[in-house]
C-alpha cells in the first residue's frame, strides 16, 4: 500500500461532513438551533467523524502499513469507537436534509424497495447484525485476504467499509433509541465479546506470524507486533463490549414493568 492519501477514503469521508453541516444548517435554520437534531447528537456526530479521520487519514494510517498491531488499533476504532458515537448521533436526519428535495424523494423511493428494504431488515435484528460482524471479522482476518487488503488500495478500503458498516448495524441493535434493552440485544453482545476475544487470544497465542506482509517495526518482531494486535483487539475492544453489555444489563433490570393488557368487556 502506498503511503499517499487514499480518494477511495477521503472524498467519503469529506463529503460526509458537507452534507451533515448543510443539513443541520438547513435544519436549524427552519426549525431553530437544536430542534430535530439536538447539539448533543451534533457533537456526538462530530466526535464520531473525528475518530474516523484518525483512524483512516492520520499517520495511524501509515503507521498500519507497517504493523500488525496499529492496524489493529485502527480497526478497533473504527468498530467499537466511531461506530457506536454515528449510532447515537443518528446522522441519517441531517444527511437528509443535506440533500436538494429532488435527491431527498429519490432516496426515500429506493428505501422502500422491497429487497432492499428487506435486506436492511434482516441485517439490523441482532441475529443478523451479530452474524454480518462476526463474518466480517473473521473472514477479513484470514491471512489470504488480509494479505490481500495489505496489497491493494481498493481491497484495504473495501475492508474498512466493511468493519465500519457491521459495527453500525451491530451498534444500531443495541444502542438505537427505538430498542428496548432485551435478552436478544444482550446475547448479542456477549457474544460479540467472546467470539472476538477468541480471535485476539488466537492472534496473541500463534507460535508463529499469521502475515507475512509484516516483517517488524519500532523494534518489534513481526511476533512481538502480532501477540501486540491481539492483545489490542482482546482487551481493549473487550471492554467496549463489557461496558455496553452491562449497561444493557442494569437498564433492562431496572426497566419498569410493563402494566397488564385492560380487556374491555
Amino acid at each position: 500500500m502506498s503511503s499517499a492519501l487514499d480518494p477511495w477514503i477521503a472524498a467519503p469521508l469529506a463529503g460526509s461532513a458537507v452534507l451533515y453541516a448543510v443539513g443541520v444548517a438547513r435544519l436549524w435554520k427552519r426549525a431553530g438551533v437544536g430542534r430535530g437534531i439536538e447539539r448533543r447528537e451534533a457533537a456526538l456526530f462530530a466526535g464520531a467523524w473525528l475518530v474516523l479521520a484518525a483512524a483512516l487519514v492520520s499517520p495511524i494510517d501509515h503507521w498500519g502499513e507497517h504493523l500488525l498491531s496499529m492496524h489493529m488499533v485502527q480497526h478497533e476504532l473504527l468498530m467499537v469507537v466511531a461506530a457506536p458515537l454515528f449510532v447515537l448521533a443518528r446522522p441519517l436526519e441531517g444527511f437528509t436534509w443535506g440533500l436538494a428535495p429532488g435527491w431527498r424523494a429519490r432516496l426515500a423511493a429506493a428505501a422502500r424497495w422491497r429487497p432492499l428494504a428487506a435486506a436492511w431488515q434482516a441485517l439490523t435484528t441482532p441475529l443478523g447484525a451479530w452474524l454480518f460482524q462476526a463474518l466480517a471479522v473473521w473472514l477479513w482476518h484470514v491471512p489470504v485476504l488480509f494479505q490481500a487488503s495489505l496489497a491493494s488500495e481498493a481491497i484495504h478500503s473495501l475492508q474498512h467499509a466493511t468493519f465500519l458498516g457491521a459495527a453500525l448495524t451491530f451498534w444500531w441493535t443495541v444502542l438505537a433509541p427505538r430498542s428496548r434493552p432485551g435478552g436478544a440485544a444482550l446475547a448479542s453482545t456477549f457474544g460479540t465479546l467472546l467470539h472476538t476475544g477468541a480471535l485476539g487470544a488466537l492472534l496473541t497465542f500463534a507460535p508463529h506470524a499469521l502475515y507475512p506482509a509484516y516483517t517488524g517495526y519500532w523494534g518489534l518482531t513481526p511476533i512481538e507486533d502480532q501477540q501486540l494486535a491481539g492483545l489490542v483487539m482482546w482487551v481493549p475492544g473487550g471492554v467496549a463490549y463489557l461496558v455496553a453489555g452491562l449497561m444493557l444489563a442494569s437498564g433492562w433490570v431496572q426497566e419498569p414493568p410493563r402494566a397488564p393488557p385492560v380487556h374491555s368487556r
